[in-house]
């Protein structure tokens, strides 16, 4: 069966199953999941529901209990831990709600540690590509400033930056608004679509229903199953 080349993430009859308790506990039950290259889609639904695992299944954090995950072409599912943290470094960005910066390591330290692990760009290029990037997300004037020196607003557009560093085309986010106060939000939310008009796919894992609804696809899932796939408009 040919891949799409239209779909940077294509997901087969994707199960996903845990042991707890003796019992095996069923999260993720045959989903079948295409994101187009260039398309901007929020995962909403209940607490305990399979959105974070879905995330999971699409960054290879996680792998499924069955099923098929296809990622900008590479079949995810079948790599090693090695081959995958290499290609994730590449291919993927990762927003994350608590945001997993380095508290030892200034900003701008932190933007360029995903180039100095995958030695993507000359050394020498790698300082000005990561301010190139705290500027486009507006906190080039904080690049010599630890983490714990600065705002949570100023944290998360600084894992955007990080995110961006190696120029993946798919960006992943689970709820990066949900330690940030409205204000903060909306702001990450349109740096968001921006990324989304230079031709970035962005997913993201969200509870915020407002921001959902301005996605332009909101994909639901309950019981760990899709119920609804479409815009908040539709």
């Amino acid at each position: 069966m040919g891949r799409d080349e239209q779909n940077i993430v294509d997901l087969r009859s994707v199960s996903k199953s845990y042991r707890a308790a003796e019992q095996s506990v069923q999260v993720l039950s045959d989903v079948t999941l295409r994101v187009n290259a260039g398309e901007f889609v929020a995962i909403v639904g209940p607490s305990g529901n399979g959105k974070s695992t879905l995330l999971n299944m699409v960054t290879g954090i996680d792998r499924p209990t069955s099923g098929e995950v296809f990622v900008s072409g590479a079949a995810i599912h079948d790599m090693g831990e090695n081959e995958l943290a290499f290609w994730r470094g590449r291919h993927l960005g990762i927003v994350f709600q608590f945001f997993q910066l380095l508290p030892a390591l200034n900003l701008l330290q932190n933007v360029i540690l995903p180039m100095d692990f995958t030695g993507a760009l000359p050394v020498r290029e790698r300082r000005d590509r990561a301010l190139h990037l705290m500027e486009l997300v507006g906190i080039a004037d904080q690049a010599k400033r630890l983490p714990s020196a600065v705002s949570g607003g100023q944290q998360q557009r600084a894992a955007i930056a990080r995110a961006l560093a190696n120029d993946p085309p798919l960006i992943v986010a689970d709820e990066p608004t949900g330690n940030l106060d409205a204000r903060t939000s909306d702001d990450v939310f349109r740096l968001f679509e921006n990324l989304v008009g230079q031709g970035k796919t962005l997913i993201v894992v969200t509870h915020d229903g407002e921001l959902a609804c301005n996605v332009p696809r909101r994909i639901e899932i309950r019981d760990g199953v899709i119920t609804q796939d479409g815009s908040c408009r539709e």
